[in-house]
């Protein structure tokens, strides 16, 4: 439940930084950019070490 809510969010986050670098530059706000790109990037690493730690490579 928890990793889908994150995932959720980080959907979220992406879409909002994509929308925000696809208007012109003058009206980009490179503070709400660095925030939004740090924050997908943390909830993604989230996600990845969470989809690793399932994974069961050694048949243990």
């Amino acid at each position: 439940m928890t990793i889908g809510i994150i995932g959720l969010l980080s959907i979220i986050v992406w879409y909002m930084a994509v929308k925000e670098l696809s208007k012109p530059e003058k009206n980009q706000s490179n503070r709400k950019i660095i925030t939004l790109t740090s924050s997908g990037t943390l909830l993604t690493l989230i996600l990845t070490v969470s989809l690793f730690q399932n994974f069961n490579f050694f048949g243990n």
